[in-house]
């Protein structure tokens, strides 16, 4: 086998290795039950495949930890329509993240944090009207709400932190 066929082949297993090690912690992550432990760390997950795994990697990534959080009861049940809103803020956040990261790593993950928490403190106004004004009401206003740029400005930190140590920035 050439050199050139051998390395395509070495950089495509990494690539999906990669891309192993992001949907495994994308499924484990929101087993911690604490948003600020979670949001963080799933955010992480979601810049880091974004930069190592690709686009389409990254957003079929950025579907799983919302339905991980609800069937694990981070998300309460009755926060259920809030699952179509957070896959989305996900996707928003890749989709920015991606188009924005060669330009600087700091602009495109602090642009994607704050679109994946415009997104998300917009639509949180349609899930309140949709549960009602209840506890679980102030509950989906609270955890869509400015937690999520906390936890996504964060997930860009640790994010950068393990590229930097990759070497990859």
């Amino acid at each position: 086998m050439s050199k050139i066929k051998t390395r395509a082949l070495s950089e495509r297993s990494l690539v999906i290795a990669q891309y192993a090690l992001f949907l495994s912690l994308a499924l484990a992550i929101p087993l911690f039950h604490s948003q600020y432990v979670t949001g963080p760390l799933v955010n992480a997950i979601l810049f880091l495949a974004a930069a190592l795994s690709g686009s389409i990697g990254a957003f079929f990534i950025a579907m799983i930890p919302s339905v991980v959080a609800l069937s694990s009861g981070l998300l309460p049940a009755v926060l259920a329509p809030a699952v179509p809103f957070i896959m989305m803020g996900n996707a928003i956040l890749v989709a920015v993240f991606i188009i924005l990261k060669k330009k600087n790593f700091w602009l495109a993950a602090v642009s994607a944090g704050f679109a994946k928490f415009i997104f998300l403190f917009g639509s949180v106004q349609i899930v309140v009207k949709l549960i009602g004004a209840n506890p679980a009401a102030a509950a989906a206003s609270s955890m869509l709400g400015y937690p999520q740029l906390i936890t996504a400005l964060a997930g860009g930190v640790i994010a950068w932190a393990v590229l930097k140590s990759l070497k990859r920035i």
